[in-house]
C-alpha cells in the first residue's frame, strides 16, 4: 500500500495515504523531507517552502493561499491556508480537446415501457401531492406489500405541496411531475389530500400526457375510506407492472447521476476519478451521465466550461455557476464557506480543494447539455445539472432529471438513498470494511496498487449488474428518500 502520493507534477504538497508520523522521512522527487508534525491520513504535507500569500498547489491547481510561511514537512490545512476565490467572475471560453473514441455498445437487462422509455426497476411508486398524506401513503405501501407479498410498492415523503409560493411551489410541482414520469416506476399512485395548493387537478397540468393504465389518482377527502380505496388501486397497479419483463437493452439508453458527499482527502484520488473513468466508458458507448452540486464546482468551474461542446453551452455553464453564486449573495451567505466539518476532518481544506476533487467525477468527456433544476435530460453524453450540494436534494434532482441510478462517492459514509438505486462508493478501504451495510463498491483499492483501468471496469460491471436487477445496500435495507429544493418562505 502506498504511504503518500503527489497527485500532479506541479503540486507543492503531497497527500498522506497513511498517517505520517512526526520525524518520519518522506522520499519524493529525489528529495528527502522530514515531517515536522503528524500528518493525518488524507491530509496534506508541504514539499517545498510556500511563502505566505502564495498558492498551495494540488491537482496541478491552486487550492488556496498560505496564510503563513510554510516549510517542507509542515502540515497544510485550514489553520494555515485560506481560499483564493472571489465572488462573481467573468470567464472566457478556451475550448480543449475532449474527443473520446467510441466503444462497442454493451447491454443490460432492463424494462422497456410502452412509450419507449427504459427502466432499471419495476416498482409501484406512491407520490404524495402534499406532506399531509405522507403517513397515509406509507401505511398504504406497507399494507399492500404485505397483502400482495411483494416489496415493490414504495411510498415517498416530502413536507411540501402547500403553504408555498413562487419558485418553491414551481419546484415542488415540477419535481413531483418528473418522478411520476420516471421509467423506474412501472406504475404510480398520485395521492392527494384535496385542499392543498398543489392538488391533483393543478398537478395534472405539470404532468401532461400520461398512460391511464400506469398512473392513477386518489384524493383522500373524496372517499369514505382512503385505505380501502388505495388498496384496490395498488392491487391493480401491481398486476399491471407484473406484465413487464426484463430484456436486453443497450448501454446507450442508461442515464447515470454522479454525486459525492462526506468527502475526504482520498475522494479526488480514488472514488471520484474512478467514477470519472466510468462516466467516460458510459459516454463512449452512447450513454448519458449527469453531474450536479453546483456549489462544489466553484473553484474548478473553468475545467468544465472549457469542455463545453460549443459557445452556447459555455455561456449556459457560466450562467449556471453565477446564478448559484448570486443565490448565496441574495441570502447574505458566504459563497466559499462550503467544506463541512466532516470534509475538513477528512483532509479537505478549502472549497477549491473540494471542487477540484469533485469534478473528477465528470471524467474527460465534452459537456453536451446544461440543465435547469427539475429539467429532464434530453441530450446524450455528459450533462451538468443545477442543484445544491445537499446530498438528498441533489440526488433527488438527479433522479428527477431522469437518472436510472445515482453513483454516490463518500469518504465518511452515509445510509441514505434517493428514489433510484443509489450506489455508495467508498474512497477508502477502512470505510468499506467498517460499513459494509452501507458501501456497495470500494474504490480505496486504488491506493493499494490496483490500477485505475481495472477499478473503473469493475465499477462499470457492477453498475450493469445493478441496472439488471441486483439490489444495492440501501435497497436491501428498504431505504428511500426524496428532498425538494426550497429557497423561499413558508406560509
Amino acid at each position: 500500500m502506498k504511504e503518500y502520493i503527489k497527485i500532479h507534477e506541479k503540486d507543492n504538497v503531497l497527500v498522506a495515504i497513511k498517517e505520517i508520523a512526526k520525524g518520519q522521512t518522506v522520499s519524493l522527487d529525489d528529495k528527502e523531507i522530514v515531517a515536522m508534525e503528524v500528518i493525518p491520513a488524507g491530509h496534506k504535507m508541504a514539499l517545498t517552502e510556500i511563502p505566505a500569500g502564495t498558492g498551495v498547489m494540488k491537482y496541478g491547481s491552486c487550492i488556496g493561499n498560505a496564510t503563513e510561511d510554510l516549510k517542507p514537512g509542515q502540515w497544510v490545512h485550514t489553520h494555515n491556508v485560506k481560499t483564493a476565490l472571489g465572488d462573481l467572475l467573468e470567464y472566457s471560453y478556451q475550448p480543449v480537446d475532449t474527443d473520446l473514441s467510441p466503444m462497442e455498445e454493451e447491454t443490460f437487462m432492463g424494462y422497456r415501457r410502452p412509450d419507449g422509455k427504459v427502466g432499471v426497476r419495476n416498482e409501484v411508486w406512491i407520490i404524495p401531492t402534499v406532506g399531509c398524506v405522507n403517513a397515509i401513503g406509507t401505511a398504504m405501501a406497507k399494507a399492500a406489500n404485505q397483502a400482495l407479498d411483494t416489496d415493490k410498492i414504495i411510498a415517498f415523503q416530502h413536507p411540501y405541496g402547500c403553504s408555498q409560493m413562487g419558485e418553491d411551489e414551481e419546484n415542488t410541482r415540477t419535481i413531483l411531475a418528473d418522478l411520476i414520469h420516471h421509467p423506474n416506476a412501472g406504475a404510480v399512485l398520485v395521492l392527494g389530500l384535496g385542499c392543498e395548493n398543489s392538488n391533483i387537478d393543478v398537478l395534472k397540468s405539470y404532468i401532461g400526457e400520461y398512460d391511464a393504465n400506469r398512473v392513477r389518482f386518489l384524493v383522500c377527502q373524496d372517499v369514505e375510506d382512503e385505505m380501502e380505496a388505495g388498496a384496490k388501486i395498488l392491487e391493480e397497479l401491481h398486476a399491471y407492472i407484473s406484465t413487464f419483463k426484463r430484456e436486453p437493452i443497450g448501454v446507450s439508453e442508461l442515464i447515470i447521476g454522479l454525486k459525492c458527499g462526506g468527502s475526504d482527502g482520498f475522494s479526488g484520488i480514488t472514488a471520484n476519478p474512478a467514477v470519472g473513468k466510468f462516466s467516460d466508458l458510459i459516454v463512449r458507448q452512447g450513454g448519458t451521465t449527469i453531474l450536479t452540486e453546483v456549489p462544489e464546482m466553484f473553484g474548478a468551474e473553468t475545467f468544465l466550461m472549457n469542455r463545453c461542446e460549443n459557445t452556447q453551452l459555455f455561456e449556459e455553464t457560466v450562467k449556471l455557476i453565477n446564478d448559484f453564486k448570486q443565490y448565496y449573495k441574495d441570502n447574505n451567505q458566504t459563497i466559499y464557506e462550503n467544506p463541512s466539518p466532516g470534509n475538513k476532518k477528512g483532509g479537505i481544506t478549502t472549497l477549491e480543494d473540494k471542487s477540484l476533487g469533485c469534478i473528477q467525477k465528470s471524467g474527460s468527456a465534452a459537456v453536451k447539455g446544461v440543465l435547469a433544476y427539475g429539467q429532464r435530460v434530453q441530450t446524450k453524453g455528459l450533462n451538468l445539472l443545477s442543484a445544491p450540494g445537499n446530498d438528498l436534494v441533489a440526488s433527488t434532482a438527479l433522479a428527477s432529471s431522469g437518472a436510472h441510478i445515482v453513483l454516490f462517492t463518500t469518504g465518511r459514509g452515509t445510509p441514505f438513498a434517493c428514489p433510484v438505486p443509489t450506489v455508495k462508493i467508498s474512497t477508502n478501504s477502512n470505510l468499506a470494511g467498517r460499513k459494509s451495510n452501507w458501501i456497495d463498491f470500494n474504490a480505496g483499492v486504488l491506493v493499494e496498487d490496483q490500477d485505475m483501468e481495472t477499478t473503473a471496469r469493475a465499477l462499470f460491471d457492477y453498475v450493469i449488474k445493478v441496472a439488471s436487477g441486483e439490489k444495492v445496500c440501501s435497497e436491501k435495507a428498504g431505504l428511500q428518500d426524496m428532498a425538494i429544493f426550497k429557497k423561499g418562505v413558508t406560509l
